[in-house]
C-alpha cells in the first residue's frame, strides 16, 4: 500500500459527527442553516424543547387531552380544571421544562469507550480506512440515540480520545521509527516533532 495515493487526513470522516464544522442543511423550522442557528442557542435538546411547547404544537396537545376525557392525574386535576391552570401558571411551566438538561449517563459513556476501544484496537488487523468506517457507523448511531443532550465538553473530549486512538492505530501501523518519522514529515510536522514521537 503506497501512502502517498492516500489523502493526507480525514478528520471530517474520523471526528464525531457533532462536532461537523461544516455549513449543515438548512432547518425546515428557519429559514438559517441549524450550524448558525447553533452559534445563538444552547443545544439541541433547546430547539427540541421550543418545538415540543410551541403554540400550535401545546393546542394540538391540549385538544386531544379534552378528546380523551382522561382521568385526574397524581395531582387530582380534572380535564376541565386544566385550561384555566395552564392560563394562570404557563410561563413558569414552560421555563422549568425550558431549563432542564439532559445529560449521558456515566454507564452509556463507559459502554460507549469499550465500544470503541474494540474497534480502534491496535491489534486487530485492518486497513486504517476499515477502522474509521465502522467506527463512523458506531458513532453515527450513538449520536442519532443521544443527539440531543447537553454536554458539549464530554463529547469535545470524547472526540480528542478517539483521535489520539486513531493515530495509536497508524503508528502501530507503521512500525519503524523511520516510516514514522518520514510519514509525520510528509503530513507536515516539524523534524524535531517527528523525531519526538
Amino acid at each position: 500500500m503506497n501512502l502517498e495515493d492516500e489523502p493526507r487526513q480525514m478528520s471530517g470522516q474520523l471526528e464525531f459527527p457533532w462536532m461537523n464544522r461544516r455549513e449543515a442543511p438548512t432547518d425546515p423550522w428557519s429559514n438559517e442553516s441549524s450550524t448558525a442557528k447553533q452559534r445563538n442557542e444552547l443545544s439541541g435538546e433547546a430547539r427540541l424543547m421550543e418545538r415540543v411547547l410551541a403554540p400550535p404544537n401545546m393546542k394540538a396537545a391540549l385538544r386531544r387531552v379534552k378528546r380523551n376525557r382522561g382521568g385526574p392525574g397524581v395531582d387530582g386535576m380534572t380535564v376541565d380544571e386544566l385550561l384555566p391552570y395552564l392560563w394562570e401558571h404557563w410561563e413558569k411551566i414552560k421555563s422549568s421544562l425550558l431549563e432542564v438538561r439532559l445529560r449521558v449517563a456515566a454507564k452509556a459513556l463507559k459502554r460507549m469507550r469499550d465500544r470503541v476501544r474494540e474497534i480502534t484496537s491496535r491489534t486487530r488487523g485492518r486497513s486504517m480506512k476499515a477502522a474509521a468506517e465502522e467506527l463512523r457507523r458506531y458513532l453515527l448511531g450513538w449520536r442519532g440515540y443521544y443527539g440531543i443532550v447537553h454536554t458539549n465538553r464530554v463529547l469535545l473530549r470524547q472526540d480528542e480520545w478517539i483521535r489520539r486512538r486513531l493515530r495509536a492505530i497508524h503508528l502501530k501501523q507503521w512500525k519503524r521509527g523511520r516510516t514514522v518519522f518520514r510519514e509525520l514529515r510528509a503530513r507536515g510536522a516539524s523534524k524535531r516533532v517527528a523525531a519526538e514521537v
